[in-house]
């Protein structure tokens, strides 16, 4: 089973009110494993950037009114693709998998607005998993943002300084194997695989085995049922399969 884990970043609250998603990051679980594929990109919303908004993620200091000077690690955005340019791809790695969001609403209501300004096929809400209400059934009254539940299931996050697509996408992974019963669920086989598989540059997904398994069944037992069904007769079930 394929499943994304997904975050964006955006100018504000409503595209309605012409807000973008200015970043997309993204993190490929198979059977709720890491594969290590990931999706992320910058993106041009072609518009100036709120400071309520840049006060969150501090991403396209170049599109403030006025503009700012920006500091080392800060992301502009003028140089960046818009969404046009960016979509089709992002469409084809999201493909039909699962979409694991925190809010799910807020980043859907972004990624169609932004896929149906251009023409691309939207994501069906019934494709999205909103960890924010699987945390509120498993944790009624109790704070449900990414950080209060990093604290629960002891999740460093020192590195959540400002908010970040990608970097929220990885932790959310996190958040989302303890929400569904913990961060294990392949019986550790992810840690072995990723041990072993790091210094080729490859990750561990389940495979089909190459070769099917040699039979245990001797030359002796064959004969023996082959016998056993030729007694029953034509209409024996066994002479169906």
């Amino acid at each position: 089973m394929r499943e994304i884990v997904l975050d964006t970043e955006t100018t504000g609250f409503e595209p309605e009110n012409g807000d973008r998603i200015v970043e997309i990051g993204a993190v490929e679980l198979w059977n709720h494993v890491a594969t290590g594929e990931t999706y992320h990109q910058y993106i041009n919303p072609e518009r100036s950037m709120p400071a309520e908004a840049f006060g969150v993620h501090g991403i396209g200091p170049d599109l403030l009114e006025p503009p700012q000077t920006p500091e080392p690690g800060q992301v502009t955005l003028k140089d960046k693709p818009v969404f046009a340019q960016i979509g089709q791809a992002f469409r084809d790695f999201v493909g039909d998998a699962k979409l694991i969001i925190h809010n799910a609403a807020f980043d859907m209501k972004f990624l169609n607005a932004e896929l149906g300004w251009i023409g691309l096929p939207l994501i069906p809400m019934a494709q999205a998993v909103d960890t924010l209400a699987i945390a509120r059934r498993r944790f009624p009254g109790s704070p449900a943002s990414l950080d209060a539940l990093c604290r629960r299931f002891n999740i460093d996050n020192s590195n959540r300084v400002l908010h970040g697509a990608l970097l929220d996408s990885e932790i959310l992974a996190e958040v989302y194997l303890e929400l569904i019963g913990g961060r294990q669920p392949d019986f550790g086989l992810s840690a072995v695989a990723t041990t072993d598989t790091a210094d080729a540059g490859q990750v561990w997904r389940p495979t089909a085995r190459p070769n099917p398994l040699p039979s245990r069944i001797t030359d002796e037992e064959r004969a023996a049922h082959d016998a056993f069904v030729e007694k029953l007769g034509e209409k024996a079930l066994w002479n169906r399969a």
